[in-house]
Order: structure tokens, then sequence, then C-alpha cells
């Protein structure tokens, strides 16, 4: 089979398209024709093999599993004979944790992994899509921010992948939804259910003299500390980017204080927590509640692109990998 082989941390250059041996499934486990896989940030974080990372399993030196990706939309097309929850034939979604390897044309996976079933009303790239945004914007908002209707929230970083997920996710919760973006996205931000649109290029919503009940940076590109005055007595600062500075701030504001900071590693939680949330955003996205945005579509054998495109910053929503089983550069539906 074909697949995107890492045999060393560093740059998009780094990744190889190789002919690798098809993996078997073992009794437990299926084996999954992928479709479509997301090239998201961390991945592209990942690609340089970062000490927690590191720390977490990947790989000392280099990566234990040489085929990056960690989410997938795809087909099951065998199963193991201990296999109870999937059939052959059935298409699924999903993730696979810290296990990567989804930057390929099949992959096996044990049937306990994060698996569901794929929304009906949505294409694989569509299914791929959605997953990397909604699956960490929704813990974020719901467990670490105790989101409830009536709130006011603001999302930094908007028109991104989490953030595009984050806006729709917090006005399905009933909050009113600010969303920070530049001016060529104010549009797509508007769309997908926000309030009110904050143009960053122009304006500093921290001094704008709003406050909020939860602001949600989902792209590291503000503080605590500079937030702290935009929120409410008990307002909470949400942030996907780890780092010294707000891992100190949690501690403190965890002792003293009413305002809170809050980082949350939602990757690392268990696959049945996940598999949960999936299920839950499967509703959502069935009944018309959330939507995938999709940048770009890149073939598989493009990803070394495809991340140097995500790693400039500027993506909207989702950019999305397609796997051509017939190699005749054709996209894959449903």
């Amino acid at each position: 089979m074909k697949a995107i082989v890492q045999t060393k941390y560093g740059s998009p250059e780094v990744l190889q398209f190789k002919e690798v041996e098809k993996p078997a499934p073992k009794d437990n486990e299926v084996l999954v024709r992928i479709h479509a896989t997301p090239a998201t940030a961390a991945d592209c974080a990942m690609l340089k093999g970062p000490y927690l990372g590191r720390l977490f399993g990947m790989g000392l030196t280099r990566p234990n599993n040489p085929i990056p990706g960690t989410l997938l939309a795809g087909e099951i097309e065998a199963v193991g004979k201990d296999v109870k929850l999937f059939n052959v034939g059935d298409q699924i979604f999903g993730s696979t944790d810290l296990g990567f390897g989804c930057y390929a044309e099949y992959i096996c996976l044990p049937e306990e992994d994060a698996l569901v079933s794929k929304p009906v009303n949505m294409t694989y790239e569509e299914a791929a899509a959605i997953i990397d945004g909604a699956i960490t914007a929704l813990p974020f908002l719901r467990d670490a921010g105790n989101i409830s209707s009536g709130q006011k929230v603001l999302i930094n970083g908007a028109s991104g992948s989490v953030g595009s997920a984050a806006v729709q996710l917090a006005r399905y919760y009933g909050a009113e939804v600010t969303g920070v973006c530049s001016s060529a996205n104010l549009e797509m931000v508007k769309s997908l259910g926000a309030d009110k649109v904050v143009d960053y290029t122009k304006e500093d919503f921290t001094k704008s003299g709003q406050i909020y009940d939860i602001i949600f940076d989902t792209v590291g590109k503000s503080s605590f500390s500079r937030c702290k005055t935009s929120l409410t007595q008990e307002g909470i600062y949400l942030s996907t980017v780890y780092g010294l500075a707000i891992m100190l701030q949690m501690l403190r504001t965890s002792m003293i204080g009413s305002k809170k900071a809050i980082l949350m590693l939602a990757g690392t939680r268990s696959s049945s927590q996940k598999a949960e949330d999936l299920i839950f955003l499967k509703e959502l996205i069935e009944v018309g509640k959330i939507k995938p945005v999709i940048d770009r579509c890149y073939p598989l054998e493009q990803t070394a692109e495809a991340h140097n495109y995500v790693a400039k910053g500027h993506k909207k929503g989702n950019v999305v990998l397609t796997v051509d089983h017939n190699h005749r550069g054709r996209t894959h539906g449903k």
C-alpha cells in the first residue's frame, strides 16, 4: 500500500510517499480503508518532535510509528474474528490517539478505539475535516469552560479548525458568540453563527471594554494576563497551546482569584471519551448544527505541500488529504 513515511523529525520535507506493507487485522482489530485524513496544525507540530510529545510516547529520537496522522474517515474492509462492533462495509470516522498511522491507504485499529459511524450527510473529506476542530473544541467549552446558555463567549482564532468548530458549538449551547479573525474571514465566521466579529488587524479585543464569561484562545495569540480584564468576575480563559506561562497561570489561578486560566491536552483523553464525543458530534452534524469548513484538499502524495501550507497559519478551517486507491488523482466522495 501507499503511505507517507517519516523516519526522522524535521520539516515537511522529511515526509516521503512510499510503498509499505499492507497491515492485516488481529483478532480484535478492524482493517480500515482510509479515504481522507486531515493535515492539522498538531500534525505539523508533531512533525518536529516536540519534547512533550516525545515524553508521551512518540519516540525520543525518531517517530515510533513512521506513518503520521491521527484522524481518519474511511470504510471497514476486514474484521478480526473477535470483532463485535463493526462489520465489513461500515463507513466510519475517528481517531487513533497518539498511535498515528493515518497518512496511508490502510490502517488496523482495535475496535475499542475512538471509531464511530460516519455522519450519513457527509463525504469522507467532510467527516475527516470536522473531527480535528470539533473533538478539541467540545471538551474545552463543555468540560473545562462549563459553557451554558446566555453566556458571552469570545473565540480567538475563529476561522481556524478549532475556532470554526468552537463558534458553532458555543452557538449550539446558547451562548452569545464573538469571533476574532482577520478581515478576509469575517463573513465566513458570521456564517458559522457568530453574533459579533472582531477584525484583529484593526481592533484589539482586550481593549474594547467588553467582558466575557469565556475567552477561548484557539491559536495561542493572547495570554491570560492580557485577557484578564476582559473576563467577568468568574470568567474562564481557555488555551489550546501549552507552554510554561499558561501552566504557571493555571497553577496560580487554581489557588487564588476567581478568574481561571485552563489548559487541556484534549488529545490525551481516553478512546472511550473521544468515542462518546464523536457520537454526540455525529448527532449534531446530522441535524445540521455543525458543518465543516474545508480550505483545501491535497492528494496524499502531496502531504509535504499540505503541511507547508498549514504551517503558514492562515488556513480557513481545515486542510484535508484525500487517498486515491486507484492512483488516478480522483478525490473520493461518500
